[in-house]
């Protein structure tokens, strides 16, 4: 039997008080919401908030959960956020070239990987939560 390895990460759809929404222009996928891997030791929780601070400058306070991806072949599962950003100044890092607050409809124009723009959809929608996405 195999020793099963899972990776989780952990991703925030961040909105400013004017409802835009926090996006970074990473250097592999493009346009995305902030997020990274969850380190050993780290809730998931408190994962988000240091990934979108070291990836944006920004500080958020986490509001709710909105659910998961599971990709089932590499063994990553996504948790998904909603937050408010609270503080700190936009800045960029080694993970984001770029880094704004945009209107949802330039996000999602921004944002070209499909998965990505599903996540920001049904982060943004109550009734879809929690949800769970397998693929």
């Amino acid at each position: 039997m195999s020793i099963p390895k899972h990776v989780v990460s952990a991703g925030a759809i961040v909105l400013n008080d004017e409802g835009k929404i926090l996006l970074i222009l990473g250097p592999r996928r493009g346009w995305e919401q902030p997020g990274g891997n969850v380190e050993e030791g780290e809730s998931i929780r408190d994962a988000v908030i240091r990934e979108v601070k070291e990836e944006t400058g920004i500080d958020i306070e986490v509001t709710k959960f909105c659910g998961i991806y599971q990709k089932l072949m590499s063994g990553t599962i996504s948790t998904c956020w909603l937050a408010r950003a609270i503080g700190g100044e936009i800045q960029t890092s080694n993970e984001s070239l770029e880094v704004g607050f945009f209107s949802i409809e330039e996000a999602l124009k921004m944002v070209t990987w499909t998965n990505f723009t599903e996540r920001i959809i049904k982060c943004l929608d109550d009734k879809e939560h929690p949800f769970y996405v397998s693929f």
